[in-house]
């Protein structure tokens, strides 16, 4: 099973802007599904049966956790990101949707794999309670999940779980109603852009735009990382499927990648003060309306294969 495979199924590719909602005083923008539910999509469609819980207070949460750890079961945790003490200072904020891995404990210190770092660490007890109680929006009240039973998983199981997968995104980025989802929900956002010079003035328009770069490519949320992954997602696909007809599709999303990663060098010159004039503002969200397109159309084109 590979990490594309896996999103895929999962049907994680995603983009959301929800213009009454902050994080850390900018926008609220995802680019990809709430990993929970990814997981859980994925768990679903290949017949794993999860174990979930949630607690009341630390200490019943710390005691389930090294149960678990001392039976040989690596456990997922929700924690908040301002309380990971490995992160750099500069990434620490107010964001409670991050998921790591608890393999083990020596002594008082949990052995921790996160996606985000690029070795294993550890966190005490005390550090690992305080991120898996932190507060606020999606406060995470010791939510643990891992496999409980897994059921046979053959090829057959393996292209079910792909269309599912493709078929869900395809609600998600491309027939999703509103002005704030899927492709139409990028569109949107690069409209917004073209008035927030004007509307906020350029110190705060900067930092909006500074933090969508944030949410983009630091924190997980991966606007051109994801794009990538999906186009890697649908290469497999068409090897599982027999179906060369996903292959273009696949180039489609690396230029949707591409792009996003374009979008953010914009950004990020606006924000550092490099850019300054509304032509840069303007010029960022007609990136951002090409990414509309270019991932609209290539759902369009995955929903004409009605896949089954």
């Amino acid at each position: 099973m590979t990490e594309p495979l896996a999103f895929g199924m999962g049907a994680g590719l995603f983009y959301i802007h929800i213009p009454y909602m902050q994080v850390s005083g900018g926008p609220m923008i995802s680019f990809r599904s709430m990993p929970g539910g990814i997981f859980r999509r994925t768990c679903k469609s290949l017949n794993i049966e999860l174990e979930r819980k949630k607690f009341k207070n630390q200490l019943d949460a710390q005691i389930y956790l090294d149960k678990k750890i001392e039976e040989g079961i690596p456990v997922g945790c929700q924690v908040g990101v301002f309380h990971l003490t490995y992160f750099p200072k500069e990434y620490r904020f107010h964001f409670n949707a991050h998921n790591l891995i608890v393999y083990g404990k020596e002594g008082d210190n949990y052995l921790i794999s996160d996606p985000v770092m690029e070795e294993v660490t550890t966190l005490s007890s005390f550090e690992l309670n305080r991120a898996r109680f932190s507060q606020g929006v999606l406060a995470p009240k010791g939510h643990v999940y891992f496999p409980k039973k897994v059921g046979k998983i053959d090829k057959t199981t393996i292209q079910k779980a792909i269309i599912s997968g493709i078929n869900r995104n395809i609600i998600y980025m491309y027939r999703a109603p509103g002005p704030i989802i899927g492709a139409t929900g990028i569109k949107g956002t690069a409209n917004k852009i073209r008035t927030w010079r004007d509307k906020l003035g350029p110190r705060k328009a900067g930092l909006y735009l500074g933090q969508i770069v944030r949410m983009q490519e630091e924190i997980g949320t991966g606007g051109g990382g994801f794009r990538f992954l999906y186009a890697a997602f649908l290469e497999e696909a068409a090897d599982y499927l027999q179906e060369d007809r996903l292959l273009p599709i696949a180039d489609q999303m690396t230029k949707a990648g591409d792009l996003w990663r374009s979008s953010a060098v914009q950004m990020a010159g606006i924000y550092k003060g490099r850019l300054t004039e509304q032509k840069d503002y303007d010029n960022t969200a007609d990136i951002m309306c090409e990414i509309s397109e270019v991932e609209r159309e290539a759902f369009k084109q995955l929903a004409k294969l009605k896949l089954k």
